[in-house]
């Protein structure tokens, strides 16, 4: 029997999902904008987001979180880490139960500093939650470019059945009980992003970059096995793979934000030109209170968090990094 698949919010990274798993399953997206759904359902696009892309033309969207739900046998969350619990308030209403629930988010809720699938318990305690993640670039997938995903459930037999809706040709999806590795390693490589890409506007050159996306995944790594994921999760594709390309790609908002800093540009005036979230610039503060609970010292993010909280400059950043001493490479941070 076919799964039922909703995805709900069309964003660039929902929609790409949303026409993955309607080559396998009957799908259906939730859209905010009616026009957005229209739209999808007359011309099989997205043009706010993915303009240049076709979608699959039996994927249907819907305004409606009540139609998009009710008899759905697998919901994927496609909301900014922000408004996820919002929108799960709304899912409560209409979902049937032991529905499994799949998050791409790729943050951390303030405050309570939750994974998004410790989010989605707290609010559907009866419901499976796991993640979808890796180095997974929209525009790519949806150009037919080969790609690499992992979908984390501690229930293999879960994971198995939802790998099955997204594996598709190029499109490979891989299993991963290790949830908290595969969530972490998505939400904490966004702030080694923006590290990188405030060195890219700066024009430090590839050195520098290497040495800081390197340290990163280090730094990454150390408080995510502080907080209960796998070290082998963070040196594959939800760790490693996610890093380098949310790091190297002109596609990575994340990069872009840095980028931007190390012209010059205010937070506020870089926030105010984009039309999509960059979860690192929120992901930033909560890191830096995990890493004061957990005793890891995070000294990349601790500059990226200077820049974007405390009034320092990404020039700031840098030398700050290039003061730090150096000792053996298994044990510096």
């Amino acid at each position: 029997m076919q799964l039922r698949v909703s995805v709900l919010g069309a964003g660039s990274f929902g929609t790409t999902i949303a026409h993955l798993a309607a080559t396998n399953a009957p799908t259906q997206l939730w859209c905010r904008r009616s026009e957005t759904a229209d739209e999808i359902n007359r011309e099989h696009r997205n043009t706010t987001y993915l303009p240049d892309y076709e979608l699959h033309p039996e994927l249907r969207a819907t305004d409606s979180i009540a139609q998009a739900v009710s008899e759905a046998d697998l919901v994927v969350m496609g909301v900014p880490s922000k408004g996820m619990r919002e929108v799960l308030a709304e899912v409560k209403k209409e979902i049937r139960p032991w529905v499994p629930i799949v998050s791409l988010a790729k943050g951390l809720e303030e405050g309570s500093h939750l994974r998004m699938t410790e989010v989605i318990k707290e609010e559907l305690p009866e419901h499976r939650a796991g993640a979808l993640t890796g180095p997974n670039l929209a525009k790519e997938i949806l150009a037919g470019f080969a790609a690499a995903s992992v979908i984390a459930f501690e229930d293999e037999e879960i994971a198995r059945q939802v790998q099955s809706v997204f594996h598709n040709g190029v499109f490979r999806v891989y299993t991963n009980r290790d949830v908290i590795g595969a969530e972490l390693g998505g939400a904490l490589k966004n702030v080694i992003a923006i590290a990188t890409g405030m060195g890219d506007g700066l024009g430090v050159g590839d050195n520098t970059r290497s040495a800081v996306i390197t340290r990163g995944l280090s730094e990454l790594t150390r408080l995510g096995v502080a907080m209960g994921g796998q070290p082998s999760t963070f040196a594959g594709l939800a760790g490693m793979g996610d890093l380098i390309a949310t790091c190297t790609s002109r596609q990575s908002r994340n990069r872009h934000v840095g980028e931007e800093l190390g012209k010059g540009k205010t937070l506020e005036e870089i926030i105010a030109a984009m039309n999509q979230v960059a979860e690192g610039v929120k992901t930033t503060r909560v890191v830096m209170e995990l890493a004061a609970k957990y005793g890891v010292e995070l000294p990349i993010s601790a500059e990226v968090h200077g820049v974007l909280y405390d009034g320092r400059t990404a020039q700031d950043a840098y030398r700050g990094l290039t003061r730090r001493g150096a000792g053996a490479e298994d044990e510096a941070v």
